[in-house]
């Protein structure tokens, strides 16, 4: 049986999603929710998602200390995840007590860039929490690392950036289209992390996708935080 997972990532008016069977290309879609995109592929045997899934109660996650870590020069792109209070005892527009709360918590702040994630993390936050699909976290540029063997050389909305992403995934298998439908008014980076998710998402469904940390870090109730590629 050819297996089917999908890539998902998110971007300012929804989520985009890449489905892959067998490794390679079927379709990509756009909607507006993360459980829309779920509801249309309930038989994916793995989906990755490009957004923190599983928060500690304090103190820092080990896996963006060591995704950063791996990606080098792009390691901007991995943002610290602060633990669960400061995401759901504040609302979108109180970063300032966000961040004081992140302070007590962890000894340090965190970034407005991270604090911005907050709607879609939650999102996918509560996606997990209900459970019915195997959601794991992924991170594309970790995944687009793991395809070159290297940190990649340019930024993911650069004309070359895009362009050696696009050659990274055909070279693993998955070829997209120049007409991806209704999905091509998505961000062209946003396809392309999607598509990485995917890449992830096939590796994780077929044994052969490694994790950081290895093994995943705990929260006390069990659950594994970590990020697959």
């Amino acid at each position: 049986m050819r297996v089917r997972v999908l890539g998902v990532d998110g971007y300012r008016a929804g989520w985009v999603a890449v489905e892959l069977s067998g490794g390679s290309f079927v379709q990509a879609r756009a909607a507006p929710t993360l459980i829309q995109l779920l509801a249309a592929a309930p038989d994916a045997a793995a989906v990755g998602v490009d957004m923190p899934l599983g928060l500690l109660d304090h103190g820092w996650r080990q896996a963006d200390v060591e995704a950063a870590g791996l990606i080098g020069a792009r390691r901007s792109s991995v943002f610290r995840v602060p633990p669960r209070p400061v995401w759901t005892e504040f609302g979108l527009h109180e970063y300032a007590a966000a961040n004081l709360r992140c302070r007590e918590l962890t000894g340090t702040g965190f970034s407005r860039q991270a604090w911005a994630l907050r709607a879609k993390l939650l999102e996918a936050d509560s996606c997990l929490a209900a459970g019915g699909h195997p959601l794991y976290e992924v991170h594309p540029e970790l995944s687009f690392r793991t395809m070159a063997g290297a940190p990649l050389r340019y930024a993911k909305r650069t004309w070359n950036g895009q362009m050696s992403r696009r050659a990274l995934l055909s070279g693993e298998g998955i070829a997209l289209p120049d007409d991806i439908g209704a999905a091509g008014r998505v961000p062209p980076e946003d396809v392309l992390d999607a598509a990485a998710a995917a890449w992830s998402a096939h590796r994780i469904a077929t044994g052969t996708a490694r994790s950081v940390p290895d093994p995943p870090q705990r929260h006390p109730s069990g659950q594994p935080i970590a990020i697959w590629y």
